[in-house]
């Protein structure tokens, strides 16, 4: 006698659940019970069917209703019903293949198609006025290209690749496992369908060779250590007769003796002596460009900032040219001669606290903290 079976419980949804709710209900305990998972189990895979039976019988408007009036004898289910092998719906393999896949290296994967190459990277250094008014410079970059004498199929001159034997060019194969129908890629071709009888003699069937050819690269002005500027299609070349890959120059910009940046201002330390700073000064100063005229207005102290407008280095970006800042140090005389310091003490005992006005202000403030 046929036991009883409540499709409901075993699925774990209500009577008056829909199509959907019963679908992934299943998919679940699908899921959670499938031999495969459980290997050796017998309680196991009882259930596994009895899952399957259940939503054979209640994704079907028909045997539902029959399962409803009439219960377990009326639904049809435990004869075949029509299904695939062992009870299971014809839908079972496109669910399997949904939810199983990951354990079964991908049996729903299709077949690998031209992959993009890596992309490469190659540090150039270049000098501060390379990189402040552009330059042009030729690299040598090994990377592989696509193979001269097989035009990157891997195959003899005069010969292609033929259709894998084993998997028809389907790039998978299939066998059964138990109930199931298991795909796998195919070992002879490594999913790719096809298979090269004959390889091609300069690349070995890679259908890639290794290459260092000359390749001139034109820098902008305004680049800086950091940039980076990128050569499409200049990569690795791709699998499969994929496309190539891209080359990225990262720009390393080389110190300068006088010259140093900020953003797009160019910093320059100008060193002038004891007397241009007290008595004032037209001095030349260094800029990018070539020297340029810098008036120093008498009582410059060390320090001072000047700035010339436009002299920087332009923008990468917009074009637009920085300042240079001209910083002064004032030089304090060495070496002195005897007359040279004959005349600098009688300076001194001349010269009153108003010209040295910072002088004066620091220490009445000393005087005033420690009263």
């Amino acid at each position: 006698m046929m036991d009883e079976k409540d499709f409901y419980k075993i699925l774990g949804v209500s009577r008056d659940a829909t199509v959907d709710e019963i679908k992934k209900a299943y998919r679940k305990l699908a899921h959670q019970y499938h031999p495969d998972k459980h290997a050796g189990d017998k309680e196991k895979e009882d259930r596994f069917k009895l899952i399957n039976e259940a939503y054979e019988t209640l994704k079907d408007p028909q045997k539902k209703a029959n399962y409803d009036r009439f219960g377990y004898a009326g639904s049809g289910a435990g004869f075949g019903g029509g299904g695939a092998p062992g009870g299971f719906g014809a839908d079972f393999q496109d669910i399997f293949g949904e939810v199983f896949s990951d354990f079964f290296g991908g049996g729903g994967r299709r077949r690998p198609g031209p992959e993009r190459g890596a992309d490469l990277r190659f540090d150039l250094e270049i000098s501060f006025d390379e990189a402040a008014f552009g330059t042009e410079k030729t690299v040598k970059v090994e990377r592989t290209v696509a193979c001269s004498a097989c035009s990157g199929s891997g195959a003899k001159p005069g010969t292609h690749p033929v259709t894998c034997s084993t998997c028809g060019g389907a790039g998978q194969v299939r066998f059964q496992q138990g109930f199931f129908s298991i795909a796998r890629t195919c070992p002879a071709c490594q999913g790719q369908g096809s298979v090269i009888k004959d390889p091609c003699g300069e690349c070995r069937g890679s259908g890639k060779t290794r290459s260092v050819a000359p390749l001139t690269i034109k820098i902008p002005g305004g680049v800086d250590t950091g940039s980076r500027l990128r050569l499409a299609g200049e990569g690795e070349y791709g699998d499969r007769n994929g496309p190539s890959g891209d080359l990225y120059i990262f720009i390393t910009v080389r110190p300068h003796p006088i010259f140093r940046r900020e953003k797009d201002d160019v910093i320059c330390e100008v060193p002038i002596s004891f007397s241009q700073a007290g008595l004032g000064a037209e001095i030349e100063v260094p800029t990018i460009e070539g020297p340029a005229k810098l008036k120093v207005p008498a009582g410059t102290q060390s320090g001072k900032l000047f700035r010339l407008p436009g002299r920087g280095i332009a923008s990468v970006h917009t074009g637009r040219r920085g300042d240079e800042q001209v910083i002064i140090k004032v030089e304090t005389p060495t070496k002195l001669n005897k007359r040279q310091k004959e005349l600098l003490q009688e300076f001194a005992e001349i010269s009153g606290e108003d010209t040295t006005p910072l002088r004066k202000n620091f220490f009445s403030k000393v005087k005033e903290i420690f009263e």
